[in-house]
């Protein structure tokens, strides 16, 4: 019986084990896709426990807490952060098979030094000695990032936001890691929804554009990218409950913006041809900054109404969409390769079934403006979990080019979630040591090496065009 977790945790042959602790562990960690918040880096926040770094903002847990019965007031509510980290020990001890079991005792061993498990009976031991570590001036948010050997992070931003912790953190020379804002422009999409206008109202105030016609609101979005240009944006990010194509003439465009902006109903036809041309357009400008755009789709939102309007978005009340966009995708990026405005573009989508037909329309997009410069994402969400890694990378390896994949991003709010990296490189490492130990491919320690360090950082260095330099160990 193997030791549970242990250094050759998920490295199940000879090559595995060499591939990962060679040359995958000691690579540098490019976080290209996070939720976490700036401020907290600017201010370099201290956490007082560890429920606040760990069940704070994170629906993953939140999730499996629900599912073990827990009541929400040591979830969301106001019960005691001791007692809300007892309940989620004991749902953990229940978690098995899930990722969340893998991730939370990574993170126990990586940052606190524990090598036990985490539940019911030993929360109490975790508690005092992760609080203890955590008033520890190594503890520090920034700490935390440097000691995870992270050289750049890409958050999520709003168009209409001031970016003013990004500018604190660049002024800051003491901190080196850089902190990015990556463009987010999800309100501007969610035309049909009430929201849209007063947005409108505020995208015309930081902007100084008088937005009152679609074409003042791309003129009022063009001034933010600049803006965001200045502190070093180089990523997008669309949420799309799936890729749509539904050309129209801009006149309707138009038409549809004025309708929105007066507060009238917009049917779903309607906010899908807005999406579209709004889609196609803001590509064009992705072309024009170098920014790569990326497509995050297959998510249906907010489920569950009744904790939605208790608890708002992002509470642990989405789930799968299984509707096949394939089509209108193939369709979407097909214009904007006609028109000249296909920026280099990774697409993502929540539902697994979804990986070939990914990983064979994306084929169809390539030429040498990059390598491979439409990529297939990282397993995402629902899918970032061992089975899920291994079906995504090994569908993207029979289908195109896994050796040039640009591997793993966290997509998560806690300053603690960058053993993600590491628990994605120890399934990339055994999947590929699985393959040479097999014979499907050579012993051939130049080209492993190349493929596992790529795989870990240098292709997103190369693929973003981040200020950073590739690495080789």
């Amino acid at each position: 019986m193997k030791k549970f977790m242990d250094k050759d945790f998920m490295l199940s042959t000879p090559t595995a084990q060499h591939l990962f602790h060679d040359y995958a562990e000691k690579m540098p960690i490019l976080d290209y896709h996070c939720h976490i918040n700036p401020q907290e880096i600017a201010e370099d926040r201290k956490f007082d426990n560890i429920t606040q770094v760990w069940l704070g903002g994170d629906h993953y847990k939140w999730r499996q807490m629900r599912t073990n019965g827990i009541e929400e007031k040591y979830i969301t509510g106001d019960a005691p952060d001791r007692e809300k980290f007892q309940k989620y020990a004991e749902t953990l001890e229940m978690a098995i098979g899930n990722p969340l079991y893998h991730w939370s005792h990574l993170e126990l061993q990586r940052y606190f030094g524990y090598y036990g498990t985490l539940n019911g009976d030993t929360a109490e031991e975790v508690w005092n000695l992760a609080n203890s570590k955590l008033h520890e001036d190594s503890m520090t948010v920034r700490n935390l990032i440097r000691q995870s050997n992270v050289t750049l992070i890409c958050t999520t931003d709003d168009p209409a936001d001031s970016l003013e912790w990004h500018q604190k953190i660049k002024d800051d020379p003491t901190f080196d890691v850089q902190v990015l804002p990556a463009w987010r422009p999800d309100k501007i999409m969610n035309v049909e929804k009430p929201t849209f206008a007063p947005y409108i109202a505020k995208l015309s105030k930081v902007s100084g554009v008088d937005v009152n016609s679609y074409d003042t609101m791309m003129k009022a979005l063009r001034a933010r990218m600049d803006f965001f240009d200045t502190l070093g944006c180089k990523v997008s990010d669309h949420a799309l409950e799936y890729v749509m194509y539904k050309p129209a003439a801009k006149d309707e465009v138009e038409k549809i913006f004025e309708k929105a902006l007066n507060g009238q109903a917009v049917t779903k036809e309607e906010g899908d041809k807005f999406r579209t041309a709004f889609l196609q357009e803001i590509a064009g400008e992705y072309v024009k900054h170098g920014w790569v755009m990326q497509l995050h789709y297959g998510a249906i939102r907010d489920q569950n109404t009744d904790m939605f309007e208790k608890l708002g978005p992002d509470t642990g009340y989405d789930a799968i969409n299984a509707y096949d966009s394939s089509i209108e995708m193939g369709q979407f990026l097909n214009a904007l390769k006609k028109a000249g405005s296909l920026p280099k573009t990774i697409i993502y989508s929540l539902n697994p079934t979804a990986n070939a037909t990914i990983g064979a329309l994306i084929g169809c997009f390539q030429d040498s403006d990059a390598v491979m410069k439409v990529q297939q994402g990282a397993a995402w969400w629902f899918n970032d979990h061992n089975e899920g890694m291994r079906a995504q990378m090994t569908s993207l390896a029979n289908l195109s080019l896994l050796g040039n994949f640009n591997g793993m991003l966290t997509d998560s709010r806690s300053f603690l979630s960058y053993p993600r990296h590491e628990y994605f490189r120890r399934i990339l490492c055994d999947l590929i040591g699985g393959w040479v130990e097999n014979g499907e491919y050579p012993d051939d320690e130049k080209a492993l090496k190349k493929i596992v360090q790529g795989i870990s950082y240098n292709n997103a260095v190369r693929y973003f065009g981040f200020n950073l330099k590739t690495v080789e160990v």
